[in-house]
């Protein structure tokens, strides 16, 4: 990384740089729902030797993680969530939220501050970075996970309608994932302004993921037909209809029902990595 901000005189470096802080309530459900109903991301957190989780970069209120913690107790009663912030005074807001050791909170960057994580969330974190930078950022970031860890790094809105993101494992980007109340969007192209930084300079011609977001348009007008039964009803035809063109799917209809899509990376994948 090229921007980095030190913790404390003597003490090792926290990477990275401040974000916004915005965060609502419920404002990253639907990324939550994802990893906890997914069963390879919900597996590696149950056979963990330590279940160890951090949310990096929560934002200025708990709320996000408190509720991230709550929700990985079906999967993993003995789960331990530690939320990262390089704002000292948002750390200090935390404190009373936290429940150690199932529920902490601490000073850190994208170094984790020396923690090894089986799962490691970092959400709206990476959009004020150049790409170049962002993509330092997920190797940084990879090399301090345990053995068989998982990166899940996104963006989203600021009421978690529109989420888009991407998950990682240590031999690099494994899928890539789009989440929307179908209610909330006109057209999928809608969630085009949510792209993580690794792709929302990729949605121009001739790049994967704008193929991608094309052809999703051209299945929603093709499922028209299905408009008077709900903007669900209508999402999952378009995606069904992605599925039987070729486009590598990895989720099935009860994902669908809950807005989602999930493609193999290497279908969107850039072009050039970190250009």
């Amino acid at each position: 990384m090229t921007r980095k901000v030190r913790l404390a005189a003597g003490r090792a470096r926290a990477l990275g740089v401040p974000t916004r802080g915005t965060t609502n309530p419920n404002r990253l459900r639907r990324i939550d729902r994802w990893v906890t109903g997914t069963p390879w991301v919900a597996d590696a957190l149950r056979a963990a030797r330590d279940p160890l989780v951090v949310d990096l970069g929560y934002g200025a209120t708990a709320v996000t993680t408190v509720e991230l913690a709550a929700r990985l107790r079906s999967v993993r009663p003995d789960v331990r969530v530690v939320g990262l912030e390089l704002d000292p005074e948002r750390v200090a807001a935390a404190k009373p939220f936290a429940d150690p050791p199932s529920l902490e909170f601490a000073r850190g960057g994208f170094e984790l501050a020396g923690r090894q994580p089986v799962l490691l969330r970092a959400f709206n974190v990476l959009r004020q970075y150049p790409e170049a930078e962002a993509f330092d950022a997920w190797q940084t970031m990879l090399a301090r996970l345990a053995p068989g860890g998982l990166l899940v790094e996104g963006t989203c809105d600021e009421i978690g309608r529109r989420c888009c993101w991407v998950t990682l494992d240590e031999t690099g980007p494994r899928t890539f994932t789009l989440a929307c109340k179908p209610s909330a969007i006109e057209r999928p192209t809608d969630l085009a302004e949510r792209l993580p930084k690794s792709l929302i300079h990729r949605n121009v011609p001739g790049e994967r993921v704008h193929d991608l977001l094309a052809r999703l348009d051209a299945c929603w007008d093709t499922a028209a037909p299905f408009a008077p039964y709900g903007p669900r009803a209508r999402w999952v035809e378009t995606v069904r209809l992605l599925a039987a063109q070729g486009w590598p799917v990895l989720d099935g209809r009860k994902r669908w029902r809950l807005g989602e899509l999930t493609v193999d990376w290497l279908s969107v994948a850039p072009a050039t990595v970190g250009s």
